[in-house]
């Protein structure tokens, strides 16, 4: 959801609620419906502080999800180059060819995959490409105490990137369940009909309006924060992006370049196999 479509969402429930309530006001009683207004606005201020304190919690659990996701793709990508450096180290064909993969690798996440995420279809899929290095990485016989340490040093890097892009992908789907969902909808429709009590034609228009409008874009905006970081992945401002798996991406054509390295990726530049 991008900053316009909010925007409207916004302004669209506020026109809303406030039309409602200077709807309700035409026929309220002077001073409100309730006959102590103290003892209302204690009774407002126990369900808006209540309402508030959970709220806060999950958006602070959610920021957590998006930035372990924008954490989990930075560490993915500098993994990746880190690996192209390794498997120079490595005997025979096989450097060439991992490099090749990882290029693969490192353009699937910025691309298919990447696209796979935004849409919330990427399910448990592994990355193919993820796949053929393992085969290819079982293939190799170290010899040498220099092939020994680069080959175990692959092996720990391929355990971390694998740790990252789960860090990467988890919240891809979402992580707040539908329950606390709907429990927040509904305790949002509490404050907004307990809000129309406090109609009263003896206010001016403007200012139940601003009571009701008030209350109205707070929680709009709240919602629409945590739906953000529920859903970190797509399109608009703030949105992660494979900004450094697009990095990587170069730095391993210059890695390769300077290690004498042709590189041939057996994929297009989605990271599809061609």
């Amino acid at each position: 959801m991008n900053v316009l479509v909010g925007l409207a969402v916004v302004l669209l429930v506020t026109s809303v609620t406030v039309a409602v309530m200077l709807l309700v006001r035409r026929r309220a009683p002077a001073g409100s419906y309730f006959a102590d207004g103290d003892r209302a606005s204690g009774v407002f201020g126990v369900l808006a502080t209540g309402y508030s304190v959970l709220l806060g919690f999950i958006i602070f659990l959610a920021f957590s999800s998006y930035d372990q996701s924008r954490s989990g793709a930075e560490t993915e990508a500098t993994i990746v180059a880190q690996q192209v450096q390794t498997a120079q180290f490595l005997p025979g064909d096989s450097r060439e060819v991992l490099t090749n993969e990882l290029t693969c690798y490192a353009r699937s996440v910025a691309g298919a995959e990447w696209d796979a995420v935004d849409k919330g279809t990427l399910g448990d899929r592994i990355n193919p490409w993820g796949r053929e290095l393992f085969k290819m990485i079982s293939t190799v016989k170290p010899r040498t105490a220099t092939e020994q340490s680069a080959y175990d040093r692959f092996m720990d890097e391929t355990a971390d990137r694998q740790q990252a892009r789960i860090d990467r992908v988890h919240g891809a789907e979402g992580i707040i369940p539908a329950p606390l969902w709907l429990v927040l909808f509904v305790i949002s429709g509490v404050i907004f009909t307990y809000m129309l009590f406090f109609a009263d034609r003896a206010e001016g228009a403007v200012t139940q309006g601003m009571l009701m409008g008030s209350v109205t874009v707070v929680i709009c905006l709240l919602l629409l924060l945590l739906r953000f970081f529920d859903h970190p992945h797509g399109e608009g401002v703030g949105r992660l992006q494979p900004t450094a798996m697009e990095r990587t991406i170069g730095l391993i054509a210059t890695q390769a370049q300077v290690a004498g390295i042709t590189v041939s990726p057996p994929c297009d530049d989605r990271g599809n196999p061609r």
